[in-house]
This record gives C-alpha cells, sequence and structure tokens, in this order.
C-alpha cells in the first residue's frame, strides 16, 4: 500500500461523511463538495493502484532477470 492509496481512501471517507451531513442539513452546496472530495479521492487511490501494480511488475521482472 503506498500514500497515495491511503490519502486517497481517506478523502474519499470524508467526502462521503461531508455529503451525509450536507444531506443531513439540507444544504446542497455541502453534498457537491463532499462528492467533489469523494470522486478526488477514488481518483488519487486509483493512482496509487497503478503506481502499486507498475512496482509489482517492476519486481517481477527483476526477479525473472
Amino acid at each position: 500500500m503506498n500514500k497515495d492509496q491511503v490519502v486517497g481512501k481517506i478523502k474519499d471517507l470524508a467526502g462521503e461523511a461531508q455529503a451525509g451531513v450536507g444531506k443531513a442539513i439540507n444544504s446542497p452546496g455541502q453534498v457537491a463538495k463532499g462528492k467533489a472530495l469523494e470522486a478526488e479521492g477514488e481518483i488519487q487511490k486509483k493512482a496509487g493502484d497503478v503506481k502499486e501494480a507498475v512496482k509489482d511488475a517492476a519486481d517481477a521482472a527483476k526477479k525473472r532477470l
């Protein structure tokens, strides 16, 4: 697990919480901000997943040499 995966998950969870609070207080602006933060977190998690896959592939290639 790398930094992007961890930070992305934190942003995703924070966005979910913010959107939930926005729904609870009937604030469309807060819901939108929460959804945007969720999306940012998802993107960062995916970037971390790609980095991890590249690292794993490089490690596997080194072992074959």
